[in-house]
């Protein structure tokens, strides 16, 4: 293995990791938030209990994520020097405004929420958690606008071979910002209502608090249900925006090698990268037309004309990503979407009908769902990821070209080593914890520092 070959790996390890954690935190961040409010609205005691029981659950979620989140930092430039140098005028900004403006917040009002209960007003206690889950997916938002610049460049100059910031308001607006950010936030959202589904729907198994528990299960499954509905909306829109702006990545997305219109929908297909084709294609008619166009004759390129107008525009190379990760990330992305819908709307009509705590099947089904949104996270990091390759910065930078040139293979998988043991020992510990003060269940001591 080379050095490119093994930064990649590690990359992706740490990255993947780290984004267990990040969706979850975002989306409990708010769900905290919503059961204080249902407590300051309510007066009922169980609400403030629900909301001590998954804080704590929310800030080991925290903790965990700051810890694998300073690695990716120390990564740019240990393992992809070059692509520091040439992307640091741009990303320095929207990484220094998430550090000092987004996760300062979060982590001041932390404190002040978890040492204010029963010393700040309780108005003024509440606006404490929303300033959490406010600055929880600020941080997001920010470093999804670096990212967003990675996959669709705005607003830059070229200057000594590197990217210089030329439009600060078109990188902050960028449109492929705007696509991401609603996906990717409320992809967090339903991350977090099935994980409080699940922790709840677990305790109602063991008949620990069932009229507790019966509250989060319900606040989570309409959580869910209303989020799991807009990431399908807001991934519909995505996928338009990346047959506009990245062609390629929508081909490989659907193992198409030859342009199509109207274009057909894969559903299942085995992709030979080699020899350039696709066998045993199972196909809906006219569906990427309507995915990709929102009509029946739209037309969209397939794999092998758009390498022949790449090397027009960017010179001889291998423009195709690896296809069939591509292509079958992003179908196990899309099917686990589905499943959180309507596995939600299920739920909801087992609460209408008054079946919800005693629906034994459903509720062990959900102590397993919660950890899907889990894989499908990850999923569609590696369809934007790997589906761009082999650019680092589309267009512009390729990944062979921003590794680090003078680190060691032996160097790169030292530390790849190092930091994939540490990684596990950080999971461990972080399964421990969250098993350590989920599983009593609520608390009935009303003092937050006692409760921790």
């Amino acid at each position: 293995m080379d050095v490119l070959e093994i930064a990649r790996w590690q990359f992706g390890i740490t990255t993947v990791y780290h984004f267990l954690f990040v969706p979850l935190t975002m989306g409990l961040a708010v769900l905290t938030a919503i059961l204080q409010t249902f407590y300051y609205r309510t007066d009922d005691i169980a609400y403030k209990r629900l909301t001590k029981f998954f804080g704590k659950l929310f800030i080991i979620n925290f903790a965990v994520g700051v810890v694998t989140g300073i690695v990716l930092e120390f990564q740019f430039g240990m393992g992809w020097s070059e692509y520091s140098r040439f992307v640091g005028d741009i990303f320095g900004i929207p990484l220094a405004i998430e550090a000092l403006m987004a996760f300062f917040l979060e982590s001041t009002f932390i404190a002040v929420w978890l040492f204010g209960w029963n010393k700040l007003p309780k108005g003024l206690h509440l606006l404490s958690i929303w300033l959490v889950a406010i600055g929880s997916n600020l941080s997001a938002l920010w470093i999804i606008i670096a990212n967003a610049w990675m996959q669709v460049p705005v607003g830059y100059v070229l200057n000594n071979s590197r990217a210089e910031l030329s439009d600060f308001v078109a990188v902050m607006l960028n449109e492929q910002m705007l696509v991401m950010a609603q996906h990717t936030i409320i992809a967090a959202f339903v991350t977090a209502g099935l994980f409080m589904l699940g922790i709840s729907a677990w305790h109602i198994l063991r008949k620990n608090q069932v009229e507790v528990f019966a509250k989060s299960a319900r606040i989570a499954l309409v959580f869910t249900a209303v989020s799991a509905i807009l990431v399908a909306t807001t991934g519909h829109k995505h996928a338009q925006h990346t047959v506009k702006h990245q062609p390629m990545k929508m081909a490989a997305m659907e193992g198409l090698w030859e342009s199509e219109q109207p274009a057909s929908f894969s559903l299942f297909a085995i992709i030979d990268q080699k020899n350039k084709t696709t066998e045993r294609d199972l196909k809906l008619p006219y569906m990427l037309s309507v995915l990709a166009y929102n009509n029946l004759t739209g037309q969209v390129k397939g794999m092998n004309d758009l390498q022949q107008e790449y090397e027009q525009e960017y010179g001889p190379g291998d423009y195709i990503p690896p296809v069939a990760i591509v292509y079958w990330s992003f179908r196990l992305m899309v099917g686990l979407g589905t499943l959180f819908i309507l596995f939600a709307l299920y739920g909801l009509v087992q609460w209408w009908r008054n079946k919800l705590e005693d629906s034994s099947i459903y509720l062990r089904l959900a102590t397993i769902v919660m950890f899907l949104p889990l894989i499908a996270n990850s999923l569609g990091w590696i369809v934007a990821e790997m589906g761009r390759q082999p650019w680092i910065v589309y267009g512009l930078l390729t990944t062979h070209d921003g590794v680090s040139p003078n680190v060691s293979a032996g160097s790169m998988l030292l530390t790849t080593i190092a930091f994939t043991l540490v990684y596990g020992l950080l999971a461990v510990i972080a399964v421990y914890l969250i098993h350590k003060y989920a599983k009593p269940g609520v608390s009935e001591d009303d003092d937050m520092i006692h409760a921790y």
